[in-house]
């Protein structure tokens, strides 16, 4: 466990700095700042923030589209990976979808990317199909995983 507390908050314009270093840090193809502010005005747009000692330490974004929510971002600061903070995200992204009424959440994930995979499926996420050479900077196909939010 770690020694400092775990905060999980909504993002604001203040977090935009540290949000944009774990982009930078967890991504070669990353975001700019700019697309961040963007999405703080995006009404479709949530995302949550990870916090130990005031340091962005990783965010989770989705898009309120209907009924359904679709992951945009996970990521978490490499030197705080392996400390369930992932973990805590989607957790809280499962939850802000129940409690705002969405009925499934979907996302798009590496296939190499395993260990995404596993967190995804402990919260209800299943394979749905293949999006092939998805990913632009290695024509890596993507796993289509959806989650029924309201049969959890």
């Amino acid at each position: 466990m770690m020694e400092n507390k775990l905060v999980i908050e909504q993002m604001t314009s203040k977090h935009i700095d540290g949000v944009f270093e774990v982009e930078k840090n967890c991504f070669e193809h990353h975001w700019s700042k700019d697309s961040f502010k963007k999405e703080l005005k995006n009404d479709v747009a949530r995302y949550l923030v990870a916090k130990i000692d005031e340091k962005i330490v990783g965010y989770v974004g989705i898009w309120f589209v209907m009924d359904e929510g679709h992951i945009t971002n996970v990521a978490v600061h490499s030197e705080y990976r392996g400390k369930k903070i992932g973990d805590e995200l989607v957790k809280e992204l499962v939850n802000l979808c129940k409690k705002s009424n969405i009925a499934s959440m979907t996302l798009e994930v590496r296939v190499s990317n395993i260990v995404a995979q596993s967190l995804y499926k402990k919260y209800g996420f299943k394979l749905a199909g293949i999006r092939k050479e998805y990913y632009s900077d290695n024509k890596e196909d993507a796993m289509i995983m959806w989650n029924d939010v309201k049969a959890v």
